[in-house]
């Protein structure tokens, strides 16, 4: 797609009924475009730009479609890097779609889904970690999530990808002036300082890579499993973390008798609760089926918070190995009622959730969600160093750019050719590039003719 070569038009904002609807037109034509479906003092070509102005859409026959505001962005000072005009029309359904109906008569072409930020980024405006922010930051369903869509937006994320990427020219030009050049008594630094160089990128690439979990998290939510044996206060843990009463509390065992599902905000963090059927021996078929759902969404959830009675003796659902490497919580409820011996010197989070579906100690809740948020390794600790994390593309591109990077730091450190070494580091080059969306070879040879004074 040659971003320059159309007009396109779309309604921008959220569809339905408000207040107000916004129309973005951009492109070499906008402002053209515009003029000749609007109407306004001293017409819209010659608005002054940045400034609302009152303009009245008229169709073919010079009718009034509707009274807007025209704010017109010249040359590249847009959002797209191009013309653009955004037109704040009345929200209803039926008016807005007459304004756009006008704009396409006139000349544009209705908008593919995410052309705008696609101009933008082919316009220099944004990279694609920038681009994806945008996207981040509409389905952001927490603070944090919010935050790290932000951070992505203000170009933290790419501008981290071009640190590696420009280190990784360095080496690629390096290696490449060698072999290309072999008269002109280039060092092809096969030694420590090379690998170094590379042993620097490689740890960088680790770093990205170890903010994947995070972004999965922050952007999918964590499938959170509530489980433990049947009256030990899971629905009533589902009920006070949500605020509301959604799973039915009952002193008989066995009244959850299938999986309940609730998303609910804790530090920040979107957690998908899942309240399973007590697990225990029962000859109820119908039981039964619940119990064998349980299990399966234990072994399926990103997190187990096992719910216990601490005013009875110690006794747990699950077993040291099949918490071993997992994400686990262990939350000792009914402490009002006097924690029995067996849990006084235990780890696990100290709550009271009363029948009426309450945690009647605040304090509880937030030292749950402490824990919930340090063992996923979101806490202010340590999310506070991250400020961005990566998402599941950025996962595939630096796990390709680090196989090839140390392919190639094992054929340098080998010396089996540098030739080989250069193809896994081009591989490199561009894995690591496809990050933000650069990759460009022109960089490479300014690197080589500037560095090495090749030519002269």
């Amino acid at each position: 797609m040659n971003p320059h070569a159309s007009t396109v038009a779309a309604i921008a904002s959220a569809p339905g009924v408000g207040a107000v609807s916004l129309i973005r037109v951009s492109g070499p034509d906008a402002v053209a475009i515009s003029a000749q479906a609007t109407r306004c003092k001293g017409g819209l070509e010659n608005a002054a730009e940045r400034y609302a102005t009152l303009c009245k859409v008229v169709n073919v026959q010079g009718e009034v479609i509707d009274e807007v505001l025209a704010t017109v962005f010249r040359g590249t000072r847009s959002f797209t890097g191009e013309e653009v005009v955004e037109l704040a029309c009345h929200g209803g359904v039926l008016v807005t779609r007459r304004v756009l109906e006008r704009l396409l008569q006139c000349g544009a072409r209705s908008a593919d889904p995410g052309e705008f930020s696609r101009r933008a980024f082919e316009n220099g405006k944004l990279d694609l970690t920038q681009a994806e922010g945008i996207m981040d930051l509409i389905s952001a369903q927490t603070d944090l999530a919010m935050r790290a869509a932000h951070e992505q937006m203000q170009g933290k994320l790419g501008d981290q990808s071009e640190v590696l990427r420009e280190s990784l020219i360095g080496v690629v030009a390096h290696v490449e002036a060698f072999i290309d050049f072999p008269d002109e008594d280039i060092d092809p630094d096969t030694g420590a300082a090379m690998l170094k160089r590379i042993d620097e990128v490689l740890s960088g690439i680790d770093q990205m890579l170890s903010t994947a979990e995070q972004g999965r998290i922050l952007r999918e939510g964590v499938r959170t499993v509530i489980c433990g044996e049947p009256n030990v206060g899971k629905s009533s843990l589902l009920n006070g973390l949500l605020g509301y009463e959604r799973a039915i509390v009952s002193d008989v065992e066995g009244t959850t008798r299938d999986t309940v599902e609730e998303v609910v905000n804790i530090q920040g963090i979107p957690l998908r609760l899942i309240d399973t059927a007590g697990v225990r021996d029962s000859e109820d078929k119908i039981e039964q089926q619940g119990i064998i759902r349980s299990e399966k969404q234990i072994e399926l959830a990103d997190l187990i918070i096992e719910v216990v009675d601490g005013s009875k003796p110690g006794k747990r659902l699950l077993t040291e190995e099949q918490v071993a490497g997992r994400k686990h919580v262990l939350v000792i409820n009914k402490k009002d009622l006097g924690l029995d011996a067996a849990w006084k010197d235990s780890d696990g989070v100290q709550i009271s959730c009363s029948s009426d579906s309450a945690i009647t100690d605040a304090d509880s809740l937030t030292l749950l969600g402490n824990r919930i948020a340090d063992i996923l390794l979101l806490s202010e600790n340590a999310w506070g160093g991250h400020a961005v994390a990566i998402n599941a593309r950025h996962q595939e591109c630096l796990n390709r750019g680090k196989v090839a990077l140390s392919a190639a730091r094992e054929g340098l450190e080998s010396r089996v050719g540098a030739e080989f070494a250069a193809l896994d580091l081009r591989d490199a080059l561009d894995a690591v590039g496809e990050v933000a969306g650069r990759v460009d070879t022109e960089e490479i040879f300014d690197a080589i003719f500037g560095a090495f004074c090749i030519g002269k």
